[in-house]
């Protein structure tokens, strides 16, 4: 059975880091193409980033490119988003999510295209 965990949110103040994990077990880590989505309160999940099976390919949405960084150690069966200069409306619960088998595509910025997801990590953002 494959298992996502997330890690690594936590309350911060505007403009400084934070650093999400997301340990991924019970398949074949190299198989997946990996994203990161957030839901703010009231709102619907939204596509964060996402990284090719291999790891040589990113994606990121508008409102965190430059800021957010997306990668993954194949070895350690680890995603990570590096996210910087963190902003408020930053704030959310941030989830990991696993698409078996399957190279990405633009369906990827949707949801309901992965196959697994984690439970989630809360990142706040001060002012």
């Amino acid at each position: 059975q494959v298992q996502l965990v997330e890690s690594g949110g936590g309350l911060v103040q505007t403009g400084t880091s934070l650093r999400l994990s997301c340990a991924v077990s019970g398949r074949s880590f190299s198989s997946f193409t990996m994203g990161w989505f957030r839901q703010a309160p009231g709102k619907e999940r939204e596509f964060v980033a996402a990284i090719s099976r291999s790891g040589g390919v990113t994606f990121h949405a508008d409102s965190v490119k430059g800021r957010f960084t997306i990668s993954k150690d194949n070895a350690m069966n680890t995603v990570y988003l590096q996210m910087d200069k963190l902003k408020p409306e930053d704030t959310a619960l941030y989830y990991c999510a696993a698409k078996d088998a399957s190279s990405y595509t633009t369906d990827m910025y949707n949801p309901g295209w992965f196959d697994y997801w984690g439970q989630g990590t809360q990142v706040t953002v001060s002012s």
